[in-house]
């Protein structure tokens, strides 16, 4: 089956990469302040079918499927490409984690001393880095009194799922497999997997990622259409007042999403030209938010929580891009990695 050339530019994705980070901030702030999301926006327009910030994350693993498979297309080198992914989840990870745990250190009710010596306390970083689940609490550690009160990451839980589907990807290309037919079938595996509650969070997430790695190859012969679009933008509205939002936001807002990203026709704000901070504003949003309402005594509204907690969290993404994300990112470029992904590069001329 054909393949894309070349490797195209999409200076939208920034953009929407960016808002989707800050819907997880806002819906976050309803949650860590009052202790629940009833009031939400989107809970009660959708009759609690879901949150802003939920949908911001399946944008995210739907612009993920785009990106990751461009990336293994465009260098078709399986130790290049694994090496750029790791670096790009794990550097501004780690450091985000010991800032946690310092974090934790300042709240925690336990001696600083036997706070740091608690297995814990290394569980949560071992846990948190071996992607093993989600592991959201430290000793002695309660932000708030409710119900989220000790969760000290609340964004962390996605990652493994992430990595999992780079995973999945890296095998697809080296097996010479990942085209639109293998993106296809496992989008209709992602369908129904989400459908009837199969292989739990990675089913539940499947479909996401693989509509963006369909449209990654459809866009490659044929731009999105904007008709198309506009009724996907329709059919979100529709499923709504059908109880189908969740379900029907992986075809539908998959589409859009993929359209306003790739769109020739709509320009978005630059929102890269300083960095790419979304995946820091989306680590770092919940710890600062929890830190703003202990700061308030558990008193502050979700406004403040979201308003002072973003301006906090960009600051921290900011430094995360410049101070470990970007020089992490220019490792992927090392000679060492070069040579050896060089070495193994299938042949063009391999079926």
């Amino acid at each position: 089956m054909a393949r894309c050339s070349g490797v195209a530019r999409y200076p939208n994705f920034d953009f929407l990469r960016l808002g989707a980070a800050l819907s997880v901030l806002f819906s976050h702030a309803f949650l860590i302040a009052e202790g629940d999301q009833k009031h939400e926006p989107l809970v009660m327009l959708s009759s609690n079918q879901g949150i802003l910030g939920l949908l911001g994350v399946f944008v995210f693993f739907t612009m993920s499927g785009f990106l990751v498979t461009q990336s293994f297309e465009s260098a078709r080198a399986p130790l290049r490409f694994l090496a750029a992914r790791l670096l790009r989840i794990y550097p501004a990870l780690i450091v985000c984690l010991a800032i946690c745990v310092l974090i934790g250190a300042a709240v925690t009710t336990l001696p600083v001393a036997e706070y740091l010596r608690h297995p814990d306390t290394w569980r949560f970083l071992r846990a948190n880095l071996l992607m093993q689940g989600f592991d959201e609490s430290l000793p002695g550690v309660v932000f708030v009194d409710n119900s989220v009160g000790t969760v000290v990451g609340g964004a962390f839980w996605s990652l493994r799922f992430e990595v999992y589907f780079y995973l999945m990807v890296l095998a697809l290309g080296t097996l010479r497999l990942l085209d639109l037919r293998s993106a296809v079938v496992l989008l209709i595996v992602g369908l129904a997997a989400s459908y009837f509650d199969w292989l739990g969070g990675f089913g539940w997430l499947l479909p996401y990622f693989t509509v963006g790695m369909v449209m990654y190859y459809v866009t490659c012969s044929r731009q999105p259409s904007g008709a198309l679009a506009i009724a996907a933008g329709l059919g979100i509205v529709a499923t709504v007042f059908l109880g189908q939002m969740l379900f029907a936001f992986a075809l539908l807002g998959g589409y859009l999403a993929i359209y306003l990203a790739t769109s020739q026709g709509i320009v978005l704000p630059r929102a890269g030209r300083f960095g790419d901070f979304s995946y820091g504003l989306y680590i770092y949003g919940w710890p600062v938010e929890v830190c703003v309402a202990h700061a308030f005594g558990g008193t502050a509204t979700w406004w403040q929580v979201f308003l002072i907690g973003t301006a906090v969290a960009l600051i921290l993404a900011v430094l995360s891009w410049h101070l470990v994300e970007r020089p992490a990112l220019r490792l992927k470029a090392a000679r060492s990695f070069g040579s050896l992904a060089t070495a193994r590069r299938p042949s063009p001329a391999a079926p």
